[in-house]
């Protein structure tokens, strides 16, 4: 298992993890209207607990597959609020679609983007315009299996899912919620940004930064 690739997938969590504490209070202000107000906290705590599991990770010995098993262990075990388990399932299937893999190609990130979101749908089971992070999951998935199928370079690969996620958190402005603590609001959550679908797009960027360059 080449050690690089381990490194740059930890490297990513730690690049998460920073972008997330740094928006934290405004992801909290954004959950605040239309939820209860700890989005930015929840996901802080999660990545930071995430950060912590694989700073003792021997990327040596460890694999792509057992980075992401051992991030979606901490992330539950920190996290017990219904956005641990969504991260945790959505952790558990990208380590699935990363067995045996040894690199980080946009293949392998195109597959990781995928399972993220399947992981996400299969256990909050939603769909597009619930006014959730799987308004920016789900079409950054789409954008990088056809940016892969096309043979883009990684930047061009990397712009075109950003730039879907930007887009689908953007939409969840015009959606009124029907899944989650925003659907106790009904109308009332029209206008707002959905917070997951915020924090999705910190990921994403996030992913971008470090994965672009694999």
């Amino acid at each position: 298992m080449p050690e690089s690739a381990v490194r740059r997938l930890i490297e990513m969590f730690e690049a998460i993890s920073s972008a997330i504490e740094a928006e934290r209070d405004h992801l909290s202000e954004l959950d605040g209207a239309i939820g209860d107000a700890d989005h930015g906290i929840t996901m802080a705590i999660g990545f930071s607990a995430v950060t912590g599991e694989l700073a003792r990770t021997d990327a040596g010995s460890a694999g792509l597959s057992g980075v992401m098993t051992a991030a979606a262990s901490a992330f539950l075990n920190a996290v017990g609020a219904s956005t641990g388990p969504l991260y945790a399932t959505a952790f558990r299937r990208a380590a699935q679609a990363l067995e045996g893999r040894d690199t980080l190609d946009l293949e392998a990130c195109s597959l990781l983007i995928q399972a993220v979101a399947s992981g996400i749908g299969e256990r909050g089971k939603g769909q597009r315009g619930d006014k959730t992070m799987l308004d920016v999951w789900l079409p950054a998935a789409d954008a990088g299996a056809q940016a892969a199928a096309a043979g883009k370079s990684a930047e061009a690969f990397w712009a075109d899912v950003t730039a879907a996620a930007e887009n689908g958190a953007s939409a969840t402005r015009s959606m009124v919620a029907t899944k989650g603590r925003a659907a106790r609001v009904g109308e009332r959550s029209l206008g707002h940004m959905d917070p997951g679908a915020a924090s999705a797009v910190m990921i994403i960027r996030a992913m971008a930064q470090t994965l672009r360059t694999s």
